[in-house]
Order: C-alpha cells, then sequence, then structure tokens
C-alpha cells in the first residue's frame, strides 16, 4: 500500500501543506505527530546520510511511530521532500536586506545561500530534474534578492536572470562537493600527472597552467572567484542603466 501511495505526487496536495492550506483535521484526539516533527526528523536522516536515505519507513522508525501515522500528513515521500527543502532553507538574515548597496546586498544573500547548500547538500538533488514548487521560505529568498537588485535600474528580467546567474553558480559548487571523492580525486590526479608528463608537448598551454600551479589546492573559498565576475558583470550593466 505504501509503495502505491509513493508513486502518485498531486501538486495541489504539495502546495497544500507547503502553505498551511491543507483541511484542518476535525475534533478528536490530539495527534502525538505533527507535520513539523516528521519534517525535522526528515532533515536529520537526509542531513546523516543523504535523501536517497529518506523513507517513510526511515522517518516513521527514527519517530518511532508506524510507517502509517506519517500517512496521515504526507501522502508519500515526494510530498515530505517539499517541505523538507522548504523547512531546511529558512529564510535570509536581515543582513541581505540591510546591506549598502546591492552588490554587497547580493554577496551576503550568496554566502547564506552557499551555507545553506554545505549545510544540507541534498537540497541539490531535491530541487533538481523536475519542476519545483516553492513554498513560502524558498519565494522569501526570491523576492529578497530580487529586492537587493530592485534600485539598480535593471529591468525585472535582467534583475531574475542575475540572480539565476548567482543560484546556478552556487549549485554548481555544491555539486563539486557532492561528488567529491579524496581518495578517488588523489588516485586520478596521479595517474592524469603521469598521462600529462608524457604528453605534455601536446598541450603546451595546459603544461604551462599546470606548472603554475592552475590546478593547486586553494586557500579562498570556492564562491568568490565566480560571484566576483558575476557581480562585475552586472555592475557594468547597471553602469549603463
Amino acid at each position: 500500500m505504501a509503495a502505491g501511495r509513493e508513486k502518485k505526487r498531486d501538486p495541489k496536495v504539495s502546495l497544500a501543506l507547503l502553505w498551511n492550506e491543507q483541511d484542518q483535521p476535525r475534533r478528536g484526539p490530539k495527534p502525538s505527530l505533527t507535520a513539523g516533527r516528521i519534517v525535522a526528523g526528515a532533515i536529520e536522516v537526509a542531513d546523516a546520510e543523504g535523501l536517497d536515505a529518506v523513507s517513510m519507513q526511515r522517518v516513521a522508525a527514527e519517530l518511532g511511530v508506524t510507517t502509517m501515522a506519517l500517512y496521515r500528513y504526507f501522502p508519500g515521500k515526494a510530498e515530505l521532500v517539499d517541505l523538507m527543502v522548504d523547512s531546511a532553507l529558512g529564510v535570509p538574515s536581515e543582513a541581505v536586506a540591510g546591506s549598502a548597496g546591492w552588490r554587497p546586498g547580493l554577496t551576503e544573500w550568496a554566502r547564506q545561500c552557499w551555507a545553506l547548500y554545505r549545510r544540507h547538500p541534498w537540497i541539490l538533488t531535491a530541487t533538481a530534474m523536475r519542476r519545483q514548487l516553492m513554498g513560502p521560505n524558498q519565494l522569501a529568498w526570491l523576492d529578497a534578492a530580487l529586492a537587493v537588485l530592485a534600485p539598480t535600474g535593471l529591468s525585472a528580467a535582467q534583475q531574475h536572470d542575475t540572480v539565476l546567474l548567482v543560484i546556478g553558480h552556487i549549485r554548481n559548487l555544491a555539486q563539486q562537493l557532492v561528488d567529491r571523492d579524496e581518495e578517488g580525486e588523489q588516485e586520478w590526479n596521479r595517474l592524469a600527472a603521469d598521462t600529462l608528463d608524457r604528453h605534455a608537448h601536446r598541450y603546451p598551454a595546459l603544461a604551462a597552467a599546470i606548472a603554475a600551479g592552475a590546478f593547486a589546492p586553494r586557500v579562498e573559498d570556492p564562491l568568490d572567484f565566480g560571484l566576483n565576475r558575476i557581480l562585475d558583470g552586472t555592475a557594468l550593466l547597471v553602469d549603463r542603466a
């Protein structure tokens, strides 16, 4: 029965749950669970073991209840994940709106967002490859970024595209973290170095870049370089607006 429920996802149900617009339970004993408690338990599992480890059965076990008890609140995992994402994101702090200027504001927004993806790497998978239903917290993040850009004189489309560039950069970095395998990376680096040593004459620019430290580990935050280049380009548009 549980497997059958997992196969269907009703966007209307997810939206009602996200926006707390679902039908309220009729009079009766106060339930021992809440949607918030279930979501918090699921987030703990995802933070520790990844999104694949989250199932209705697993979350129920963590909470010490039956699997069927969870179905009183969520039709299945898909709807639960929608609320996990919105809950984990929270809302950006007031430091974004309180920044002096659009560039410091968008930088602060990006740093807070980047911190979230590092703290909850499963968000990357949860928001990929499908049309994401946006809850109040997700919309708060978008609203905060657009509010920072509103005084710049950029068109609404340019403001939105700028936000997409920033979040795209953050998601790309987050994917690199998810895919990282330090032990495998060391072996790959050794094999790649041996191969390039033998064929360096065929790739002189690459060989020179490697010799100059282009691929050496860096101490600075990986967010900085790409973010600053995006903001540099945006600044040129703002100056022309």
